[in-house]
């Protein structure tokens, strides 16, 4: 079997996203270095407490003897003792003393976190990081606040982010430009900042880029009264004064180019009108949303649309292709997922132990997953995949062979012309865009190299459970797929006489808790012909 040239995975926005999902793909190991750190700066700081305490002993000590001795110095230091003591101490104890104090017991802390260092994410992970969560927040349309409390469905550990964490976040949407995303998380730390946490930022800080982001996004109403409320808190903010008297220059003009208030309120109305309409007609007509607000909307569990008709045409039953020898006293659970494009799922079909045991044969081969560019018939990466990948044959483990083989007696499709078994991890954001798998007649030699002709049908195993997001939508026809460990799903790609199927055109939604594990096999045409043999209609 052979690896086809075509595919591999990444994470979405910019080349830094992949910097954040190399990060994250490995965060169990991050944890763990996290937790090491921690425990040599406890150490740390039981040295430098214990130090204290000696530098604390000593001054309590000198602090009663001193307060003594100077209420009558010379009948003090007419006591021999006392005297040589006082020598003794300048000359040799304040010595030792500056020792303790200059002694560095930050070594082994300072050695150990020089030496993880090397292991910790960038400035680039972090703005990928970033990136990341403000696509969840689009895709699955939450506000701030649900997410600054982690209040995520499906999320056990919950933790609450900071006025400084929307701040952060807030400022590296201003940095890309993003002026709508500035204004939603400046806005949340500005409420939490409000409701009174403290914090090292202030409100003057928050007030001064909130107003410009507003005034980016052309409402200068709201900016002006945002940058007074400033100028209230600090009357000498240099910035400030200066957008004041912009902000009303331009109000000013503005009103003055207006036409007639009430016609203008008229039309405002007019619009809102027609815009409810509109929204109200594209509910009605989901194939003529643009795909992207389809694929999000499916990613949500929205405009999902199957009459009551069609969905009492999916059943559920056992299977046994045909009586296979190997199913007749065992036959597996099949249930349909879909009618046009047939999509089928295959219940309890990889165990745990084989779930585990792809997953630590692929976790030291994962790598950034890339696409083949059309255009220049190359591996390039791409902005819509959001992931990383590895590939398995049946000579790394007798279990991968065991797996072809289970899938071809199910199928009842040649194994050997098929791609190698592709296993993908999607961490948090994780996703894959809009795609075919086979390629079209825009893409001849799409596959070319692997000389087995075109993707006939794809077999996809979920290896773990989602706690939200991370299903496999298909926007063209309003199915949706959810994860659900030790199933796989089935389809074809292509029509019986060769022609691409474009209905099974489908995406990975962005994980948005949990972490997400898939093993995919792409079978090819080559060996089909007595399997899957053409009908004698060319239309079929």
């Amino acid at each position: 079997m052979r690896k086809s040239s075509s595919v591999v995975l990444i994470w979405t926005f910019d080349d830094s996203a992949f910097l954040t999902l190399s990060v994250w793909c490995q965060m169990t190991d991050l944890l763990y270095t996290e937790k090491d750190l921690v425990t040599s700066l406890k150490d740390y700081i039981r040295a430098e407490e214990n130090k204290l305490e000696q530098i604390k002993r000593w001054a309590d000590k000198l602090d009663s003897l001193t307060a003594a001795a100077t209420q009558d110095p010379e009948g003090f230091l007419g006591h021999p003792v006392n005297a040589f003591k006082l020598m003794k101490r300048l000359n040799t104890e304040w010595g030792d003393l500056e020792s303790l104090v200059l002694s560095d017991t930050s070594d082994g802390f300072i050695s150990n976190l020089t030496i993880q260092r090397q292991h910790f994410p960038t400035d680039d992970d972090q703005t990928g990081a970033a990136k990341a969560l403000l696509r969840l927040q689009d895709t699955y349309r939450l506000d701030a606040n649900t997410i600054s409390t982690g209040d995520l469905p499906g999320a056990i550990h919950k933790i609450h982010m900071t006025v400084d964490d929307c701040y952060e976040l807030a400022k590296i949407a201003y940095t890309e430009v993003d002026y709508y995303h500035t204004e939603l998380w400046m806005t949340q730390a500005l409420k939490q900042l409000e409701e009174g946490e403290e914090s090292n930022i202030d409100m003057v800080t928050v007030l001064d880029y909130l107003s410009y982001a507003i005034y980016q996004q052309g409402e200068l109403d709201r900016a002006l009264e945002l940058t007074k409320r400033l100028l209230e808190l600090d009357p000498e903010h240099q910035r400030a004064k200066g957008n004041l008297k912009y902000f009303e220059f331009q109000l000013e003009k503005q009103n003055k180019a207006e036409p007639d208030e009430d016609e203008d309120k008229k039309e405002q109305v007019t619009n809102k009108t027609t815009e409810k309409k509109q929204k109200k007609e594209s509910r009605q007509t989901f194939s003529l949303i643009p795909e992207r607000k389809k694929y999000e909307m499916l990613c949500r569990g929205e405009g999902i649309r199957m009459t009551p008709q069609r969905q009492s045409r999916l059943f559920c039953r056992y299977y046994d292709n045909k009586h296979n020898p190997k199913f007749l006293l065992a036959p597996v659970k099949q249930q349909d997922e879909w009618d046009r494009p047939y999509i089928v799922r295959y219940l309890d079909i990889i165990s745990d132990t084989e779930m585990e045991k792809v997953k630590q044969l692929a976790k030291p081969r994962l790598r950034r997953a890339t696409v083949h560019d059309p255009q220049t018939g190359k591996l390039t990466t791409a902005q819509y995949r959001v992931s990383k990948s590895a590939w398995l044959t049946e000579y790394d483990d007798p279990l991968i062979d065991k797996l072809n083989q289970r899938i071809e007696d199910l199928t009842g499709l040649e194994m050997d012309t098929a791609e190698e078994l592709q296993v993908a991890n999607y961490g948090v954001g994780g996703q894959y865009e809009p795609h075919f798998d086979f390629g079209r007649k825009d893409e001849p030699d799409a596959f070319k190299e692997l000389g087995t002709g075109n993707r006939i049908a794809t077999w996809l195993f979920y290896m773990s459970d989602v706690a939200a997001g991370g299903a496999t939508v298909f926007p063209d026809v309003g199915a949706s797929v959810r994860p659900k460990k030790g199933t796989a799903v089935f389809w074809y790609n292509l029509f019986p006489n060769g022609e691409g199927d474009y209905s099974t055109r489908h995406a990975a939604c962005p994980v948005l808790v949990g972490n997400k594990w898939v093993s995919n096999k792409w079978i090819h045409e080559r060996g089909q012909e007595w399997r899957r043999p053409c009908n004698l209609s060319e239309a079929d």
